[in-house]
């Protein structure tokens, strides 16, 4: 029972920021916009909700801090792919690029040339819900998390409600399938991609800010590693839709969980250990492999609009 618990426990943790991130990629992508750069927002709101929260002393404010440094850094995106009408894979990776470039220089010139922020004392705590965290097995895993495990499960659900149930969601999904018609309707295409690639850069901030002051207590430059791509690939996976992108980051937690629990219980004696540091990466892989085929994604997405095209 131990054992599934810790599995529950560790699949929580890190499917939280792959939740999290996959979200903002949603609204993006649902809106016409290849967010390549989740990786890099992820980053810089890691860096943020780290150095806030050493210089306060308040998590809150480095989880706040996190989402408006994710939002600042969505703006070169928007600006570069709806604007300018650049390529949004291009925009995306210069994005990355730059956030962890920029949050590499800024921890050395702020710790005196260290490679990462001093050891967080103050980071979020779990917060157990009564009664619902004292239930066998599942309780202490799934009720008794850091708040952004409950955060990622309320912005799904919000996610969910806003694009299916609210004319913003429908205008939103039109412009990602097609702008043409929408903006013929008086929907504001260029509006329309603004908020959505913002939203992203915020929910990708909150997430990690996760990986610095939840799950970690520190920023370097391996915080993030990956989590972004690995986000895309649950929004691929879960076909962009909430719960689809939701069951498929918690799948990918779920395989860092296995990669993690089996080097405690001694599978490295039989497997090597690099092996199982790669299976969550080897899962996207695969993952992606059998299924981005028959994913379809939002007809104009990846296509730079212009108002006076026929």
């Amino acid at each position: 029972m131990d054992m599934l618990t810790s599995i529950l426990q560790t699949t929580v943790l890190y499917a939280t920021p792959l939740i999290l991130a996959a979200m903002g990629g949603l609204f993006s992508e649902r809106s016409g916009v290849v967010n390549i750069g989740l990786e890099g927002l992820m980053t810089i709101g890691a860096f943020t909700a780290a150095i806030s929260t050493l210089a306060t002393g308040n998590p809150w404010v480095g989880l706040l801090a996190a989402m408006l440094a994710g939002i600042l850094f969505a703006i070169p995106h928007a600006v570069a792919s709806i604007t300018f009408r650049a390529d949004q894979v291009v925009s995306g990776v210069a994005i990355n690029f730059l956030a962890l470039g920029i949050a590499v220089y800024l921890v050395k010139s702020m710790y005196e040339g260290a490679a990462q922020t001093p050891a967080i004392a103050d980071t979020l705590k779990r917060l157990p819900i009564p009664g619902l965290s004292e239930i066998p097995v599942i309780g202490p895993a799934l009720f008794n998390a850091f708040p952004t495990t409950y955060i990622a499960v309320l912005v799904t659900i919000l996610s969910f409600f806003i694009l299916y149930r609210t004319p913003f969601g429908m205008r939103l999904r039109a412009v990602g399938e097609h702008p043409r018609a929408a903006e013929t309707n008086g929907v504001s295409v260029i509006q329309m991609r603004y908020i959505a690639v913002l939203v992203s850069g915020a929910l990708a901030g909150i997430g990690g800010a996760g990986l610095s002051i939840a799950i970690g207590s520190e920023f370097n430059q391996t915080t993030v590693a990956g989590q972004g791509f690995i986000a895309l690939a649950a929004l691929i996976f879960g076909k962009w839709h909430p719960f689809g992108a939701f069951g498929a980051a918690t799948f990918f937690g779920f395989a860092v969980s296995l990669a993690l629990i089996g080097q405690l219980i001694g599978l490295t004696a039989y497997v090597p250990s690099e092996v199982l540091s790669m299976l969550p990466y080897i899962l996207t892989i695969l993952a992606l492999a059998g299924f981005v085929g028959r994913a379809e994604a939002p007809a104009a997405i990846g296509k730079p609009y212009e108002t006076d095209s026929r």
